[in-house]
């Protein structure tokens, strides 16, 4: 799948920040990607690039529309059909991350064959999959896992990714998600993939490698949210974790989208090690990821010495504080072979 660049982010009219993570995940990881937004009225979410009309961007030079919204069931508005129809007039391609195929809707299908436009269904492959094996591969594996969904697991393995490879360290991103695509330019969206073959995908971006190579897995969902724990634990048990890192926001009292209670960080590590341990019986904990946006920096490193202390595990803000932290655990835990 190759996605023409630049990208006209479109991000309807979403209620608020986290209903556009795919698009602000783009433009924090890829910016030069990212030449103007398009938002329609009552849009709670702003990237801080340019908004441009279809006309503008394409004198910027944008080729390609990118639906940058999550929501639940990946569904597209109908009142957005419109707008990506008028793009593929234009002469814009367009990609999604949605569950919904772009094709599948009559008017978009219609207007992409009118026009010659490629559609980009990023959150579907064509690759067959097997069913996961749970056979001992060689390298290294980290999973972030999380205490809710959208809290912050993409980003801790990105910054890991840079973090480890700026220290010598032999690490890759694997996505797991639409954004983590758009991102990467490889990868599979868990989700997407039949519920049998959820560990055999995770198994199959994340082969057997050299013993020294980290494959840093793009956590999904919760074990304990009762919408996506299917999801997470085919990736656990795909991921045949060596190490995993807990991500969490700390000023939730619910998961998001449901109205149970969030769990502790400690009962995400024992379940995360109990499920995990039946494809990796070594797995453990390596550090505390904390998504801390929502608190000035005082009380941010309050919370985090405070977890440190009661986890003995290092816990950092990725984005705010880095993750030196997170790798000198790693490197302590697993030194060279």
């Amino acid at each position: 799948m190759q996605i023409a660049t630049p990208y006209l982010m479109f991000l309807g009219d979403v209620p608020d920040r986290l209903a556009a993570k795919t698009a602000y995940g783009i433009a924090d990881w890829r910016p030069e990607w990212c030449v103007g937004q398009m938002r329609l009225p009552g849009c709670a979410a702003d990237l801080g690039i340019p908004d441009l009309t279809l006309e503008e961007a394409r004198v910027e030079g944008c080729r390609t529309l990118v639906i940058g919204v999550v929501n639940a069931g990946g569904v597209l508005p109908e009142h957005w059909i419109a707008e990506v129809v008028a793009a593929l007039e234009a002469g814009f391609d367009v990609a999604s991350g949605l569950h919904v195929r772009l094709g599948a809707v009559p008017a978009i299908a219609e207007a992409a064959e009118k026009h010659g436009r490629q559609l980009h269904d990023v959150r579907h492959t064509t690759e067959t999959f097997p069913t996961g094996k749970g056979t001992k591969r060689r390298g290294r594996r980290l999973l972030t896992v999380g205490t809710d969904c959208s809290v912050g697991k993409k980003y801790t393995v990105l910054a890991l990714e840079r973090g480890m490879r700026e220290r010598g360290l032999d690490a890759d991103f694997c996505a797991t998600g639409q954004t983590g695509v758009f991102i990467s330019g490889r990868g599979v969206a868990i989700d997407a993939v039949v519920a049998d073959f959820i560990s055999g995908a995770v198994e199959w971006i994340s082969p057997d490698a050299a013993p020294n190579h980290w494959d840093l897995i793009e956590g999904q969902g919760s074990l304990y949210h009762p919408s996506f724990a299917g999801v997470s634990l085919g990736l656990l048990h795909g991921a045949q974790a060596d190490a995993f890192v807990v991500c969490h926001e700390p000023t939730r009292s619910t998961m998001r989208g449901v109205e149970h209670s969030l769990p502790t960080i400690g009962q995400v590590i024992d379940l995360t090690v109990q499920l995990g341990q039946l494809t990796n019986p070594n797995i453990r904990p390596t550090g505390i990821a904390v998504n801390t946006q929502a608190l000035d920096e005082d009380a941010a490193r309050s919370v985090l010495e405070k977890l440190s202390a009661e986890y003995g595990l290092p816990a950092t803000d990725p984005v705010r504080f880095g993750v030196d932290s997170l790798v000198d655990r790693l490197v302590a835990e697993f030194p060279a072979p």
